[in-house]
């Protein structure tokens, strides 16, 4: 399709996205639009530095990636250069979300969706509710000197519905939200309304302060899938260790670093908000084991940081849209299950906290987490709601201290924030887990 030039290597991604966003507030509508938009990002690499341009201007690619060429200098052995040795040569075509694409919906049958959900969800403790509608249908193709050819869709929707409560002078705010890649997996029952309803009210009414010190903690999927990533999964990306010798002596393959039960993966093979068959680069995506049985088994990559680590590519050269150049990221990071029942996990902690959602997380050498929604496990049984500040801990200290994995793992997609490296935010990713027992965890 495009004629790349000799003594060069060079790639063209483009980027073809629609997208919708309606928000409501206290059922007054703040927004409603659709956005369709098309760019491309040309690159050229001389073995010595890379040139960019990004560009709405489709039919005029060939002009700008004619112009980069004009300030590169030709290498006649760039076909050998470590990182252009790297790229893989893919060809193909996966078309998956076409047929039933975000697209061919309505608007006013998004709005309709999230009015009458909102309209259904009631509390008498509830002085503010948010709704919001957001969906994304992208087509992506790339192109590399090299001979690469590959296109494939992607897609995502998803509600969200934020109610504020209110209580004796105490407050808290919860969301319920929903992500799929099919427009008719959007909709709540009465059944789950109300259940939520039921419990942020019973926890506002009822939640104590815990007494901060060292315990026994279970966290649920939402919370081990944020652990995994912001603890973990951002100490993987490998261009975090071009340069710094005390992180890749740290961070050596093969090294114990957790549980034996732990296992902790990546990919972008699962359909969802982590979903991406082929990275920015051209790579395949693969099935990342970032830890194996307690034992640190790989990192990601794009082709710079497998070129300079002398490791294989993963699949996690990404970019959050055609004006940023990829860099290493991820796509869904996840504890692996185990084979223990939830109920196996809490009846072995005799005073502890079982965590259920969170307002947020992070971390890299130590974590936080900050609970919203939590219980006190007393005897082997889930107790009273508490109130818990945050969590924190040692990564690598906590990572050793799982000692109980279920078997219930859950695979969680997005569709609002998103996850944020230096300049790129917010990136589409998935993550998740089952239910975890960690022996001991700080409390605040």
């Amino acid at each position: 399709m495009y004629k790349f030039k000799k003594g060069f290597y060079a790639d063209v991604r483009i980027e073809d996205r629609f997208a919708t966003n309606i928000r409501l507030q206290n059922g007054q509508l703040h927004e409603a639009k659709e956005t369709v938009e098309k760019k491309a990002f040309i690159r050229v690499f001389d073995g010595k530095m890379w040139y960019y341009t990004s560009t709405s201007d489709i039919d005029g690619i060939q002009q700008s990636l004619n112009e980069l060429y004009g300030y590169a200098q030709t290498n006649a052995e760039i076909d050998k250069h470590p990182i252009v040795v790297k790229y893989q040569v893919n060809q193909d075509k996966i078309i998956k979300f076409a047929s039933n694409s975000v697209k061919n919906i309505a608007l006013q049958q998004k709005l309709q969706l999230i009015t009458e959900t909102a309209e259904r969800l009631k509390s008498d403790l509830c002085n503010f509710k948010s709704a919001q509608y957001l969906d994304r249908y992208s087509v992506y193709e790339f192109y590399s000197s090299k001979g690469a050819n590959i296109t494939y869709d992607f897609q995502t929707c998803g509600v969200a519905y934020g109610m504020a409560f209110n209580y004796n002078s105490e407050n808290l705010q919860e969301q319920l939200s929903k992500c799929k890649t099919s427009f008719e997996m959007l909709s709540y029952s009465d059944g789950e309304l109300k259940e939520f309803v039921m419990r942020c009210e019973e926890y506002i009414k009822n939640a104590k302060p815990v007494k901060a010190g060292s315990y026994p903690v279970i966290l649920a999927p939402i919370a081990t899938g944020v652990f995994a990533h912001e603890s973990f999964g951002h100490k993987s990306e490998a261009d975090f260790m071009l340069g710094d010798e005390t992180m890749a002596k740290e961070w050596t393959i093969g090294k114990k670093v957790g549980s034996d039960i732990l296992t902790i993966r990546e990919t972008g093979v699962f359909e969802g908000s982590g979903y991406v068959p082929y990275d920015d680069e051209g790579t395949k995506a693969t099935d990342t084991y970032l830890i194996k049985n307690g034992i640190l088994s790989g990192r990601l990559h794009s082709a710079t940081t497998a070129a300079a680590l002398n490791e294989e590519l993963t699949g996690n050269a990404r970019a959050i849209n055609c004006n940023y150049e990829p860099i290493v990221r991820m796509t869904s990071t996840f504890i692996e299950a185990g084979t223990s029942t939830v109920d196996e996990l809490i009846a072995g902690i005799q005073h502890g906290y079982y965590v259920h959602s969170i307002k947020h997380g992070s971390g890299m050498s130590t974590f936080t987490i900050a609970p919203s929604i939590a219980y006190e496990i007393e005897n082997g049984k889930l107790g009273k709601p508490v109130k818990i500040a945050v969590l924190t801990g040692n990564v690598f200290e906590t990572l050793g201290l799982i000692d109980g994995v279920a078997n219930d793992r859950e695979l969680l997609s997005f569709v609002t924030g998103g996850c944020g490296k230096m300049e790129q935010y917010p990136l589409n990713v998935g993550l998740g887990g089952p239910h975890i027992r960690v022996s001991k965890m700080n409390i605040q």
